[in-house]
């Protein structure tokens, strides 16, 4: 495992010498760009493990994605190797289908500490919930960003993210009320606390992300990538494609249903992925928006 390697997967060929934020924002525009957040190795019979070097293998070497606990380990490791103070934390994601967070903490994500700021590096989200810069770790303060306006609010020793997106203009409108479109402007995404995790924390995790029928990622095969203008989405046979602000306080969002047939060659095609084993699609309606 190698830095180098990494850089090469994602294109990145800016400075390694500076632990300063436009570095940081810099080499994870290009992670989020290069490595999708997708679930796929469920849907193709892969285990998903957490060994460093596994992830290192199936994201660099194999030119996978994964989901948060292996885009944001690799991350980790990335950082800490450029010389960043960094740490995992635990996050509780908001399901808008039940109107709860999460009573399992299933999402990590890296804490960065810049002369004296914190910050959150997530690149392990995806969809319209991927923030595009680090965050300013600090309640009550918008974050405009290209997805949308994110925002922290701590209460009592937790912290609470939230993101205000744009209207949404659907041009085939046999999707506008697609189950996968959020219906509100403002949308809780996660809790945390400052407390920080390893990677144990999240091994039972894991393993019941991707074997138990509650979990939304055995209910649907998932692959998002973020792109210079928006992002791109494939969720089960359904490729989205949105365009941020395409108009005025508009992103644009166009959807498409694939052919079984087609969805390895859009793979390849929209995220630069090939896969070793034969890909089953699955879209069990509710628990994902984008």
């Amino acid at each position: 495992m190698n830095l180098e390697e990494y850089f090469a997967r994602t294109g990145y060929k800016g400075s390694t010498e500076k632990q300063d934020l436009e570095t940081l924002t810099d080499i994870f525009q290009h992670h989020i760009r290069a490595v999708p957040f997708e679930n796929l190795s469920i849907h193709c019979r892969e285990k998903i493990t957490l060994e460093l070097e596994h992830v290192y293998n199936k994201i660099v070497r194999r030119k996978r994605g994964g989901w948060c606990m292996e885009n944001n380990q690799l991350l980790g490791w990335v950082l800490r190797g450029l010389g960043y103070e960094t740490s995992f934390l635990g996050a509780y994601v908001f399901n808008p289908h039940q109107n709860a967070y999460a009573t399992l903490m299933t999402h990590l994500v890296v804490k960065v500490v810049i002369d004296g700021k914190a910050y959150i590096v997530d690149g392990g989200f995806g969809v319209s919930y991927q923030m595009w810069q680090p965050m300013e770790l600090v309640s009550g303060k918008d974050q405009p960003q290209a997805p949308g306006v994110f925002r922290f609010t701590e209460k009592n020793g937790v912290w609470y993210l939230e993101k205000m997106r744009r209207k949404q203009y659907i041009p085939n409108q046999s999707f506008s009320s697609s189950d996968l479109l959020e219906k509100k402007e403002c949308r809780k995404v996660y809790m945390f606390s400052l407390e920080p995790r390893t990677v144990e924390d999240f091994r039972f995790q894991c393993a019941y992300l991707q074997t138990s029928p509650d979990s939304l990622f055995t209910k649907k095969s998932i692959c998002t990538l973020q792109t210079t203008d928006g992002f791109r989405a494939l969720i089960g046979w359904t490729l989205t494609e949105t365009t941020y602000n395409y108009k005025e306080n508009m992103d644009l969002v166009e959807f498409v249903t694939l052919e079984d047939e087609e969805v390895e060659k859009t793979l390849k095609e929209k995220f630069n992925i090939t896969l070793e084993r034969k890909l089953v699609p699955i879209n069990v309606k509710g628990s994902y928006t984008i």
